[in-house]
């Protein structure tokens, strides 16, 4: 089976227990969690049974130590992350309010995860891999940006593949040379994901259709659309397909879109039929929402025949 790498930021998440708006009075917390988006993206890969790595970096303290652990554990290659001696791992507090949206704490520039580079070993574990997956959360420093360009040319120069999920928000693109890179890893990529309106972040369509008929038009294989509650959507060039969102009680979205992703790459890579590939990673997504934490809610196939047997979301053409 092909190998799967990704590359960026690793945390932990430490969440409040109760909702109200932000960190400016003492709350209870629970955590730490494992998280990062390409960490979670890549120990949903692993639990699939996928081959994979990733390159990162942490610190050489508990919380760098929890991520190791658990990504080790579910059969991630950790080869590729390096333990810094100084600075400490990356974290992120989320409280979130009574409407559901959430507000945030970050240290992640800053963090250990801002040393990321191609170390030697690295370089071995990305020598191994055939396909690359990007998110646009990785893209905080231009050091880490170089690294992933880097990365892409890596894999395409052995015929490897490349998925990009963007992953950000508009404004940060304002961020000197990151709309340049998106630009850059956009051209490369062989899927990409975007989720509900950064459909739009690279094209100057006004619709859905025109928008996926022009990225099509680039040469990109698949566009793979994640819209939350109002399900998914894939389109290539001869064939279009909505899945239906699985009714679920949400407990915490984090990392649901990175799940789906990761599931979906890894149906892709396994020559899956499309329609079959998008009804995974739409089960996939939903078991991630039932359980708080991050990685918490991952899945094996097996976890998602078992739900997809008794939860229905018929897909459409």
């Amino acid at each position: 089976m092909k190998k799967v790498v990704t590359i960026g930021e690793i945390l932990v998440e430490i969440m409040a227990t109760t909702r109200g708006t932000g960190f400016r009075e003492p709350v209870a917390l629970v955590g730490p969690f494992p998280s990062g988006a390409p960490a979670i993206f890549i120990d949903q890969v692993a639990t699939l049974g996928q081959p994979c790595a990733m390159i990162g970096c942490v610190g050489n303290d508990d919380f760098g130590h929890l991520n190791l652990d658990r990504l080790r554990r579910d059969g991630v290659d950790v080869r590729g992350i390096a333990v810094d001696p100084e600075a400490a791992t990356g974290s992120a507090f989320v409280r979130y309010r009574t409407d559901g949206a959430r507000d945030f704490v970050f240290n992640i520039k800053h963090s250990a995860s801002g040393r990321t580079t191609l170390t030697e070993a690295a370089r071995v574990v990305l020598a191994e891999s055939d396909h690359l997956h990007v998110m646009g959360t990785a893209l905080f420093s231009p050091a880490l940006v170089a690294t992933i360009l880097e990365a892409i040319q890596v894999i395409k120069r052995k015929g490897g593949t490349v998925s990009f999920d963007p992953n950000v928000r508009p404004e940060m693109l304002g961020l000197p040379g990151l709309r340049d890179a998106f630009g850059t890893i956009f051209a490369q990529c062989d899927l990409f994901l975007p989720s509900g309106p950064e459909l739009f972040l690279m094209t100057g369509a006004k619709t859905s259709d025109a928008a996926v008929a022009e990225i099509l038009g680039t040469g990109i294989q698949a566009v793979v659309i994640k819209n939350g509650a109002e399900g998914a959507g894939f389109a290539s060039p001869t064939f279009k397909l909505h899945q239906p969102a699985f009714p679920v009680q949400e407990v915490d979205p984090t990392g649901a879109g990175d799940c789906f992703g990761a599931t979906f790459v890894t149906c892709w890579l396994r020559g899956m039929e499309p329609g079959h590939a998008l009804a995974y990673a739409a089960a996939s997504g939903a078991r991630a929402v039932e359980r708080q934490g991050p990685m918490e809610g991952v899945s094996s196939f097996a976890a998602l025949d078992a739900f997809m047997a008794t939860h229905r979301a018929e897909p459409s053409r």
